[in-house]
Parts: C-alpha cells; structure tokens; sequence
C-alpha cells in the first residue's frame, strides 16, 4: 500500500506541475531614449531604443511588478543610482523601486487559476506604459497620458509625478485604516481622467483590476 501511495503522490505531483503554466512577459522598449528595465521578480537590464527583454515568471508569483528606471549611471560592477524607479542602488533589482514610477503588476495561476494584473500610478508617474495579455480575449491596458507634463505642482518630483500618498502619506490619499477608509480625490481623478484603466488611489480596485487566463503579457515603454 505505501508504494502505491507514494506512486499516486508522484503523479499527483507530475500533474500539478505539468499544468502549472510559465509566462513569458516580453518587455519592449519604444522610447527613443536609453531606459533601465527593472522586474520583481527578475532583476534589471539595460534596454537601449528598440531592444527588448524576455522575462520568464514561474507560476504562482503573486505581487509582482515591473517598471522603468529613468536616468541611471551604473560603473561596471553595475552599482550605481537612478532618477526613478531606482532599486537599492543597483542594475539588478532585490526590492521594489523608488517613487515616482509607472507600474505593472501581476499575480499568476491565482483563484480559479486567473492571473490577475493592472497599471498603477499608486507609486507615482514616470513613463508611459502599456501592460497587455497575447490573448485577444483579454484587456490591454494602456496609459500614455502626458502626466508629467500637466503634473500639479505639488506632486512635482524629478523625473516624474507623484501620487499624493508619497507626498502626503495619509488615510486620506494611501487608505492605511482598511478596506472602506479612503476614496477618491482631486489628486486621484487627476490620475484617472488621464489614465481610465489604471490605478489611481490604493482602493480603486473595480476599474483598473483585470484578469486573464493560460496567456503571456507583454510590457511596452513608451506605447
């Protein structure tokens, strides 16, 4: 009997593992300028104009995110700093970027087996982006807005716009109390006219959350 629970086990095993699908995110950069990808998980790269970058994310990665790094000076042990986005201090990222900067976030194989992603703004505003499954059954997300450019002046930051939760860092603007404790404000709609699909405020989940399954994604600066 224990053999063939443990030959039941392994193919149990098998199965789980076969059907747990990789997705590959194609990140592309479209701007005419030199940018510094960066992805949790999967660390940094340099992408000059017109040169991508094929992540593969094992699934079940959940709070993930990717982003762009703006004006970034590495020496060849790759240290160095950035204007946005940057992440301590290196080319290839451990942590998560520093405000302001765009990004695109994801959750694979999730409940129902749906991965779940979204553009944020929560951390501010560094560059346009678009965030897209392959599938065609599923929403592209797009945010190419001129946000940095119209910017208020209070969420001004080098590079980029702030979201007011930076700026601030209240109930009001980053919803610390819970769910419920926070909604909308003149700084978050300024977000949302711009960018309908993206998030605006940590809450405003029922517009700017999508999902998609069995599918990879692509990430395109300057869409």
């Amino acid at each position: 009997m224990a053999n063939i629970s443990h030959s039941t086990f392994m193919f149990t095993i098998i199965i789980l593992i076969s059907t747990a699908k990789t997705a590959t995110f194609d990140i592309l950069n479209r701007c005419s300028y030199t940018v510094w990808a960066a992805a949790s998980p999967g660390g940094g790269r340099r992408l000059d104009a017109g040169q991508s970058w094929r992540l593969d994310v094992a699934a079940g990665a959940k709070m993930a995110r990717i982003w762009r790094r703006t004006n970034c000076n590495f020496d060849p042990s790759g240290k160095g700093r950035c204007q946005t986005g940057d992440c301590s201090g290196g080319l290839q990222c451990t942590g998560w970027g520093q405000p302001p900067n765009t990004l695109a976030e994801y959750a694979l194989n999730q409940f129902n087996n749906l991965d779940f992603y979204d553009i944020s703004l929560v951390d501010g505003f560094n560059i346009p982006m678009e965030f897209s499954p392959t599938s065609s059954n599923c929403h592209r997300i797009v945010c190419n807005a001129d946000i940095n450019g119209q910017c208020p002046n209070e969420l001004r930051a080098p590079g980029g716009c702030n979201n007011p939760c930076t700026v601030y860092k209240t109930n009001e603007y980053c919803c610390t109390n819970g769910q419920g404790s926070c909604g909308s404000t003149g700084f978050s709609r300024f977000f949302k006219q711009r960018c309908p699909d993206a998030y605006s405020y940590p809450q405003d989940d029922p517009t700017s959350t999508f999902t998609c399954t069995s599918t990879n994604y692509r990430v395109v600066f300057c869409s």
